[in-house]
């Protein structure tokens, strides 16, 4: 007779199982693909030193403000101080889009230690992302309009139907994107939506157990 193993079991179990590499590949694959969400970091890095930059042009603007305050008529003063409006909100975009980009594609920030901290911070999705940075290139697009009308003389007509298009575009594109959330906010909080299709029903009573025996 042909000499037996004496341990098949053993050896068997000593195998890896294909069902576990594979368990084990998919794993390391998404550890992977989630840590590349790091790789978001520097781009938000750069977009905070770039509000460094706008602060040096308005620090420049604002000098060149107090050099012709006595020398510039109203309208002249106006549509400089409209330029420094227009580097505010410029910041104040990419403040959201960093902070609000940060804390919901990469980490979480600990602000716990901060009194100061907004409260807009921590609570702004991706949605309400959307919805403050539409918002804010509308106000932009609305300062760099009311900067040519106060220098209508100098601009062409079409230069003027153009900007004014271009405006109304991001008008509707903000209202659309409004709307369309609420709709989607509604049908998923209405009893038939989605959240409401995860109830299940309550379990028979004493009476439909005896009617069904």
């Amino acid at each position: 007779m042909a000499p037996t193993d004496p341990k098949p079991a053993e050896r068997k179990a000593a195998a890896p199982a294909p069902k576990d590499f594979a368990h084990r590949l998919e794993h390391g694959l998404e550890q992977a693909l989630f840590s590349s969400r790091w790789l978001l970091a520097p781009f938000f890095v750069g977009l905070a030193l770039s509000i460094v930059v706008l602060l040096i042009k308005f620090i420049k603007e604002m000098f060149h403000v107090a050099s012709v305050v006595f020398t510039a008529t109203g309208t002249q003063l106006v549509a400089e101080v409209l330029s420094l409006v227009d580097l505010t909100l410029t910041a104040s975009l990419l403040i959201i889009v960093v902070f609000s980009g940060y804390e919901n594609f990469v980490s979480r920030i600990d602000h716990s230690g901060h009194r100061d901290w907004p409260e807009w911070m921590g609570s702004i999705d991706f949605t309400g992302l959307k919805l403050k940075l539409l918002s804010s290139i509308v106000a932009i697009s609305a300062v760099q309009i009311l900067k040519q009308f106060m220098h209508i003389k100098d601009i062409s007509d079409r230069e003027l139907i153009w900007s004014v298009g271009i405006h109304m575009v991001f008008v509707v594109s903000s209202v659309l994107l409004a709307v369309s959330d609420w709709i989607a906010h509604i049908h998923s909080s209405s009893p038939g939506g989605k959240h409401g299709s995860n109830h299940t029903a309550p379990p028979p009573g004493p009476s439909e157990k005896s009617t069904n025996t």
